[in-house]
């Protein structure tokens, strides 16, 4: 693929960049976290200091919106205007995963805890809302309750009043612009006074972590007043179906807020989730199924279902270094390449080989809402051709690549996952592997320091001496050479095949890490 496609869909993006409110284009606008992603860690490799400013623009005007549910948190599902002030007010399980990556990743980059709490807020209403009692996460929330939508989120000034009393109601009226005549209109033009709360599109204070404290405890005080009070409504609908794919994400996703905010509960959830899906929606045979629902699993898997589930493996493994996760990542990707893989001119295709009569089988490449199977499938090959060593996964990733790149060069800005995964294969990435007993306070202090950083083009392994017989080492023989120095935690930072001279020093590991 030429190399300069990357370049192209940066120009495409800065071009429809709204510079003005942050986001592409004008309305309806998509919180589309991906094209985030890849400005990321364009920045990341080219130095361009106008990519992370898109990002942190965008990613402030999002959370302060009307997008936001500036009450119970989480995304709604667009903004009907080029503000991000009215959204449509459905709330997808797959947008708040991919937001919480965004935001976490922006955290790392920047060091602003304004991302980092904001994750911490969309986490809080998945756990809260979205999670079954045995584990999985349900698909979405409706725009609609008693006919109307967005009624449950809308606010008048005298509710707002009554529910708080006149001394709290004020910074309330004030902070998120309640106003007795609404800013709210129905889709035939006609306005009841209700409002959709949001903030001013400034982060101010927050940038440094330090907000007037006072006057945010209050207003923190009012919020859950007025989320009791909500909570009293009739709810919208729940679409209550478990998918594999976006419970693969929300996996993901929670994994790596456990690695980057150092919260095990995250982790934990994350586990439930996959705990579920491995013991409710795979076949005798390994394969797995796309939906579930009162009880009844049903339809073979997808490939979005394969490559987002392996996406939260892998980072489950980081999270946890449990090897199993390995493990199943493996053997989850080898089942879609044998069954999705289009052995003729490379890829994957949608639906399997065995699928049935289908007149055409597709191939996704596009990422639009969430990302393609294929752009998902290509990151994943490339992470585990790195950490495994296994140069047919790296030929595998390079294929698809090759075969891919006349439609990614047609509309590149389309494409921003793929090409996140290409900059994963051509940019200098690294490995590092940790080999140390892992409960111990120098391991976890490297693991902290690793993950603090972005660094996104890195695998780690953790070979755990707290194992008679590390079993990471059945996996990946190859590691057994990586061993521990005088009982402390040893850190191999290895680019293209060569690593560095072994460290205990975790300051010394990072600044290797990052060089």
């Amino acid at each position: 693929m030429n190399a300069a496609i990357p370049d192209q869909a940066y120009l495409e993006l800065a071009k429809s960049y709204d510079a003005v409110y942050g986001g592409f284009g004008n309305a309806p606008k998509f919180p589309s976290a991906h094209t985030f992603m890849f400005l990321l860690r364009y920045w990341k490799r080219t130095g361009k200091a106008e990519a992370p400013a898109m990002v942190e623009k965008s990613l402030q005007a999002m959370r302060l919106g009307g997008i936001y549910d500036q009450i119970g948190y989480g995304f709604h599902r667009y903004a009907t205007d080029r503000q991000w002030l009215t959204p449509h007010f459905e709330k997808m399980l797959y947008d708040q995963a991919m937001l919480v990556l965004v935001y976490l990743e922006t955290y790392q980059a920047t060091g602003n805890p304004f991302y980092a709490r904001t994750a911490e807020e969309i986490f809080s209403y998945v756990l809260r809302d979205m999670q079954a009692p045995r584990g999985g996460f349900y698909s979405a929330e409706d725009a609609d309750s008693e006919g109307r939508e967005g009624k449950f989120y809308l606010w008048k000034e005298e509710e707002i009043r009554e529910a708080l009393g006149k001394e709290e109601a004020e910074p309330v009226v004030e902070a998120f612009h309640i106003t007795k005549n609404g800013n709210f209109q129905e889709p035939m033009g006609s306005n009841e006074g209700e409002n959709i709360l949001h903030r001013a599109q400034s982060v101010g204070a927050q940038n440094s972590g330090a907000p007037d404290s006072d006057f945010e405890n209050r207003l923190a005080a009012a919020g859950r007043k007025l989320f009791e009070t909500r909570e009293k409504r009739i709810h919208p609908h729940k679409d209550d179906k478990v998918l594999t794919d976006w419970n693969g994400l929300m996996i993901a996703a929670l994994a790596r807020g456990s690695q980057v905010l150092g919260k095990k509960e995250y982790g934990t959830a994350a586990r439930r989730a996959l705990d579920f899906i491995w013991k409710h929606m795979r076949l005798a045979d390994g394969r797995l199924l796309h939906r579930y629902r009162d009880g009844d699993a049903a339809i073979p898997a997808l490939l979005d279902d394969y490559a987002f589930l392996v996406w939260g493996l892998l980072e489950l493994y980081e999270a946890d270094f449990e090897a199993i996760d390995l493990e199943k990542a493996l053997a989850l990707n080898e089942i879609m390449l044998n069954y999705f893989w289009d052995p003729d001119k490379g890829g994957l295709f949608f639906a399997p080989h065995d699928a049935g009569d289908l007149l055409v089988r597709k191939k996704e490449i596009y990422d639009g809402a969430i990302p393609a199977g294929n752009s998902v499938a290509l990151m994943n090959l490339l992470r585990l051709g790195r950490m495994t060593g296994r140069t047919d996964l790296t030929e595998k990733a390079a294929t698809l690549i090759g075969s891919s790149a006349g439609s990614v060069s047609q509309y590149p800005a389309g494409h921003t996952h793929f090409l996140s995964a290409y900059d994963f294969a051509v940019s200098p990435g690294c490995e590092l592997v940790i080999a140390g007993f892992g409960q111990s306070r120098d391991t976890q202090e490297m693991l902290a320091k690793a993950r603090n950083p972005f660094v996104p083009n890195k695998v780690i392994l953790l070979r755990d001496l707290d194992q008679s017989q590390p079993e990471i080492d059945r996996i990946i023989p190859g590691l057994k050479s990586y061993i521990s120095l005088d009982a402390r935690a040893t850190a191999y930072v290895c680019r293209e095949q060569t690593c560095q001279k072994p460290t205990t020093d975790a300051a010394e590991m990072l600044s290797l890490l990052q060089a």
